[in-house]
């Protein structure tokens, strides 16, 4: 294949990802009622306004100097919607949506910015050489915009989820959970001792983010995980034997976390007289008992100790995940066969939670449940450099500025997560009084 023919073929997909993408984007912003757009859902949180801006921003930052050298036509707002802030840690923002542009005016921004970028990308296609910036090329500038996009539309869904109904309009081919489950029995999945392969090879065709280099392999004891996540029902059980009221599942941090706050259950459950119900995307249910039970990782930590277990490591859950007994490593939990709907909870094509046993196609080679979906999975590994470690020299900060003692890794995935980010070195990870995201747990017993 000639190079200009090859240039064009990937470029011509990437930008097929980068409008599906977008569409995705809009999509959410679209469930907002247009008087709710200045609401903030979560107090740590931006208000929803900055991200209608922010995903065109950082598409403008990203690509308009160094790759096109274009000027730009708004450097105020360019400015205004660089950055959002760490949810935990950095205090509570105290603007009023008066601080904010109309939203006529951020609308015709992402316009604006959307047909500058799209006129040099089409012109970019027929170039033998393709831009680059900082020493990467185009293609890996697009991967960039297109994940830290898809990242927005996952946090954006659990920021939504905690706005009221009213304050948003339910699409009419909303997924509902499909009763797919079978007969739960919980158990716990030996896994015998081997290897883990950890992270990107820089060789690699695959994009991953600068967490997510340098590939190395990490020996891993036996171990015995949970075959499914823990559940509403299990998790139900341990506030029933009083595990928020007993100090001695709780790390020093995390128990003063949690009284200042006056943590006493999940965020994502509600009291209704003598009933919990569960805060769907569009309403309250009656608690699934056999979905997984969405936590921060100090309310899993107590849980772990509870049981006499611990979380997994970031070692030991790729390996229950993607290892073998031959011990060859897969691409998926299932295979090397590409994600699709039967094999998981994942790529958007629901707005909540399953049973943890809904997808037995999805079983990884010792047998664990649900590991890609449904759910990211705290790990109990801090978040941090793998050695070889090269922050992305046009965002040094992306992962380098989490490396501080206070994250923890989180694996697997969520209904919300796009099939890109199921790769097995894709990393996640929030702070451990985090409990707005789309995160669960499992056990592991050494």
């Amino acid at each position: 294949m000639l190079a200009t023919e090859k240039a064009v073929g990937v470029s011509s997909e990437l930008m097929e990802r980068v409008f599906e993408a977008r569409r995705r984007s809009d999509e959410l912003f679209n469930l907002v009622r247009p008087d709710s757009l200045y609401e903030r859902p979560i107090p740590e949180r931006h208000r929803i306004i900055f991200y209608v801006g922010h995903l065109e921003a950082f598409d403008w930052n990203l690509l308009s100097g160094n790759a096109f050298a274009l000027a730009s036509a708004h450097p105020k707002l360019d400015r205004l919607f660089a950055f959002g802030i760490d949810p935990v840690g950095g205090g509570l923002p105290a603007d009023v949506p008066s601080d904010w542009p109309a939203v006529d005016a951020v609308r015709a921004y992402v316009r604006s910015v959307r047909g500058a970028l799209d006129k040099n990308l089409e012109n970019a296609l027929f170039e033998t050489r393709l831009p680059t910036r900082d020493g990467f090329p185009l293609p890996t500038l697009l991967n960039v915009a297109i994940e830290h996009r898809l990242m927005h539309v996952e946090t954006l869904a659990y920021m939504l989820h905690r706005l009221p109904p009213d304050m948003k309009a339910q699409p009419e081919d909303q997924a509902k959970a499909a009763n797919l489950r079978i007969s739960l029995a919980h158990r716990m999945v030996s896994v015998p001792a081997g290897t883990a392969t950890l992270g990107l090879s820089r060789g690699s065709e695959t994009f991953g983010w600068d967490n997510e280099y340098e590939a190395h392999t990490v020996e891993v004891p036996a171990f015995e995980i949970d075959r499914y996540k823990v559940t509403n029902q299990q998790y139900l059980d341990f506030m029933a034997a009083g595990g928020y009221e007993t100090r001695a599942y709780w790390s020093d941090n995390d128990w003063s976390w949690k009284t200042a706050q006056g943590i006493s259950h999940p965020l994502f459950w509600k009291k209704d007289g003598n009933r919990w119900l569960w805060r769907t995307m569009f309403g309250a249910v009656p608690l699934p008992l056999d979905w997984p039970v969405y936590v921060s990782h100090a309310e899993a930590a107590a849980y772990t100790r509870w049981v006499g277990k611990s979380l997994p490591t970031e070692a030991q859950w790729q390996r229950a995940a993607y290892g073998t007994v031959e011990g060859e490593e897969r691409a998926y939990l299932w295979g090397n066969e590409p994600p699709n709907p039967t094999r998981g909870n994942f790529d958007l094509e629901r707005w909540d939670p399953v049973a943890v046993n809904s997808f037995p196609k999805g079983q990884s080679a010792f047998g664990v449940d649900d590991m890609l979906g449904n759910g990211w999975e705290w790990t109990s590994t801090v978040f941090g450099p793998f050695p070889g470690f090269e922050p992305f020299p046009f965002y040094r900060g992306y992962s380098a500025d989490f490396f501080d003692g206070k994250h923890f890794v989180m694996k697997g995935g969520s209904a919300r997560t796009a099939a890109c980010m199921l790769r097995p070195t894709f990393r996640n990870w929030f702070q451990a009084h985090y409990q707005y995201v789309y995160a669960g747990f499992r056990c592991v017993s050494r």
